[in-house]
């Protein structure tokens, strides 16, 4: 079937596709230890009532013996046991689930940028983009997992353990749920300041990643310049930054900690001072008077529980705004291309070919027709788009506008100057990832010149170095052009005559005039004698494409 691709405008402002995709790979694990979390409060709260009363009745009768007092007993224990592995098991659980997240991201971002045009995608910073590889997925797992897992606990555990305790005192339970809208309005509070310290700390680390990269690339210049002094003090700086940053919502993370520690240690502290002073019978506080010893314990095991749900959330209260920004930070890898409602209209072709093409700093292209077969040819001044609209038509860029119909689907092959030739032999490179027969190979490279070029001796037994580098630019793309000879499909050569004397520029013209008799090959090239080879040829910055009978 042919391949239509439409291009379709982009959303002014679209949600945070990162956060929402973490979010919904999350989703059935989150639900599960949600499950876990409860059920270990409600363990607990058996717990704790088993040991107050086991407690309250050895204190108070002096007791040791007795079945009661045995069934008591092995209630706190199995409680104790059960809340320990259910806590294990929350713990594990959400490590393998936040790991799960990370990969789902990493993924989804590695597929993002396999389908990103060539050029947007060389423009991301590459040690910013390496780096928060490595970085932002975890962050965001963990704002989705362990995070979302306290806030929940911190609405549900509370509750559970101020309706235990009211079972004893409803003036206690009340003490306790009186403290909490303090800490939510400091959790508040603290919370702009440490997203701000966080958006600061990624951009940092973005910054300081990218001048590394940078450095790393330009290193011989720089040591040939005598400027490794100066560089390695600009990164210290940026790394300075870095660190100060991190520090800073370490800082306010610390800080919330403390406030929150603060307040529940003053709550129970006023509660064991109203106990006591009920139990010595100096003041008749309702709610705290009158109780019996192991009512009393109950309270004063269970204030620490009310506040651990509280305890949990701030210690992973950086966690949602180093989440968040790492979630605008990945915007890059899950940009919507689509939107429901915001798509822009784009022209339906019934025969291959383009209509109302824009590119991208080159403006519009010409309509024009592509046939199945035969040699088409790009010309025009430099900058009028042809290498933009040859990787367009590779599907390695994408337009601003317009749809392009190719005739068939299939594999393609790319021509140019910069393709890339695997190390080994020229056998090898003129063969891999094809099944040409030996003498088909040995047909390609006598045709374009490479099996006695007195430059390159050896024949198909000439070595390739790891990277190509013994060859010059020429040659490269006369052994591009060979492997175009030995692979079916669309062909798309970029300037494949411009680095070649008259005698190879000749053997590549007629090679390209043969692979069109039986394909599409498309060229983008400034040479009049391949243009005059062309089936048809397509000037840029015309009014109408040039075409010219076989």
């Amino acid at each position: 079937m042919p391949r239509q691709r439409t291009i379709r405008a982009r959303p002014e402002s679209a949600p945070p596709a990162a956060l929402r995709l973490a979010r919904e790979a999350a989703g059935p694990g989150l639900r599960r230890i949600h499950g876990l979390h409860a059920l270990r409060t409600a363990t607990v709260l058996a717990g704790a009532v088993a040991l107050a009363r086991l407690t309250g009745a050895l204190i108070e009768t002096g007791e040791r013996d007795g079945l009661a007092l045995g069934l008591v007993l092995g209630l706190a224990l199995t409680c104790a046991l059960a809340g320990a592995g259910l806590g294990a098991a929350i713990e594990g659980r959400s490590a393998v689930l936040e790991a799960e997240v990370g990969v789902r991201l990493i993924d989804a971002a590695q597929a993002r940028l396999a389908s990103m045009p060539a050029r947007a995608a060389g423009e991301l910073p590459r040690g910013a983009l390496i780096a928060g590889l490595q970085r932002h997925p975890g962050a965001l797992a963990r704002l989705v997992v362990g995070h979302a897992a306290a806030r929940r606990m911190m609405a549900l555990g509370p509750v559970l353990t101020a309706a235990t305790l009211a079972l004893v005192s409803w003036q206690a339970a009340l003490a306790l749920l009186l403290a909490t809208p303090v800490m939510i309005v400091f959790f508040a509070l603290v919370g702009g300041m440490i997203r701000e310290r966080a958006v600061a700390q990624e951009a940092a680390l973005g910054r300081l990643a990218t001048q590394f990269a940078d450095r790393v690339r330009a290193l011989p210049t720089i040591l040939a310049a005598h400027g490794l002094a100066h560089e390695t003090e600009k990164l210290d700086r940026r790394l300075a930054a870095y660190a100060e940053g991190t520090m800073g919502v370490l800082a306010v993370a610390f800080l919330n900690a403390g406030v929150l520690d603060f307040f529940a240690s003053l709550t129970i502290a006023i509660l064991a001072v109203f106990l006591g002073l009920g139990h010595l019978g100096l003041a008749e506080i309702p709610g705290f008077a009158g109780l019996a010893l192991w009512q009393s314990l109950l309270i004063l095991l269970l204030a620490p529980e009310f506040f651990a749900p509280f305890r949990r959330y701030a210690e992973l209260y950086h966690a949602k705004a180093e989440g968040e920004a790492a979630a605008d930070a990945l915007a890059w890898a899950f940009a919507q291309e689509t939107t429901a409602g915001t798509s822009a209209a784009a022209p339906s072709l019934a025969e291959p070919g383009v209509r109302g093409l824009v590119l991208p700093h080159a403006g519009p292209v010409p309509d024009f027709d592509l046939p199945r077969t035969g040699l088409v040819a790009l010309t025009g001044p430099s900058g009028a788009g042809k290498s933009t609209l040859l990787r367009v038509f590779a599907g390695v860029e994408a337009p601003l506008a317009g749809a392009v119909l190719l005739p068939a689907e299939g594999p393609r092959t790319w021509v140019s100057l910069d393709t890339p030739i695997p190390a080994g032999t020229l056998r090898h490179a003129l063969v891999d990832g094809s099944v040409a027969t030996p003498e088909a190979a040995a047909r390609a490279a006598a045709a374009l010149g490479l099996a006695d070029d007195p430059h390159w001796p050896g024949g198909l037994d000439a070595p390739v170095r790891a990277g190509a580098e013994n060859l010059s630019g020429g040659q490269r793309v006369r052994v591009a052009v060979a492997r175009l000879l030995l692979r079916p499909g669309i062909a798309f050569c970029d300037e494949p005559t411009a680095k070649l004397d008259p005698g190879n520029a000749a053997r590549v013209r007629q090679a390209l005039r043969a692979a069109s008799r039986d394909r599409l090959v498309v060229v983008a090239t400034h040479d009049p004698a391949l243009a005059a080879f062309a089936d048809r040829r397509v000037r840029l910055g015309a009014a109408l494409p040039e075409r010219q009978a076989a």
